[in-house]
C-alpha cells in the first residue's frame, strides 16, 4: 500500500514496522518482566489522535482490509502527522475460528500476503490503516 493507493480514502494513515527494544524480532516476546517495562503500542502523533478522540493510553482499534488489532495508544509528537507505527516482532494473540482481532499487537495481521516488489519479503513497512478508539 503506497501513499497514492486508493485504498487511503478508507485507510488514510500510514503504518510502518520498527525493530523493538524489547524483542530480537519475536524472541523474548513471551518474557513478562519485557511486557510490563516495554508495552506494545501504537505510536500516533497528536493530531491525529485529536481528530479521533484518542488519549495517550486509550485502547484503539487499528483496521484494514488484511485484519484488525486491539492495542494500546502512545501519542507522541515523535511520529509525523499521517503516519503511525508498531514494533515488530509481538506474537499474535487472536482466536482465528472466532473473531480474528489480535489483541497482542502482531503487526503482520494488518500485512498484506503480497511479497514486496524488491526484495520478495514481508512488507511491514508500507501498510495503510485506519485508527479509531476501542
Amino acid at each position: 500500500d503506497g501513499w497514492d493507493d486508493p485504498l487511503r480514502q478508507r485507510y488514510p494513515l500510514q503504518l510502518t514496522g520498527f525493530h523493538y527494544k524489547a524483542r530480537t524480532h519475536s524472541s523474548y516476546g513471551n518474557i513478562d518482566v519485557l511486557q510490563q517495562a516495554c508495552p506494545q503500542e501504537i505510536w500516533i502523533n497528536p493530531i491525529d489522535a485529536q481528530a479521533r478522540g484518542i488519549q495517550h493510553g486509550d485502547t484503539v482499534r487499528v483496521f484494514n482490509q488484511n485484519g484488525e488489532m486491539l492495542i494500546p495508544a502512545k501519542v507522541t509528537p515523535r511520529i509525523l502527522p499521517g503516519v503511525t507505527a508498531i514494533g515488530q516482532g509481538a506474537w499474535l494473540n487472536a482466536d482465528m475460528f472466532g473473531d480474528k482481532v489480535d489483541r497482542g499487537g502482531s503487526i503482520n495481521i494488518l500485512t498484506s500476503h503480497r511479497p514486496s516488489p524488491l526484495a520478495k519479503g514481508n512488507p511491514s513497512h508500507s501498510n495503510l490503516v485506519q485508527v479509531e478508539k476501542a
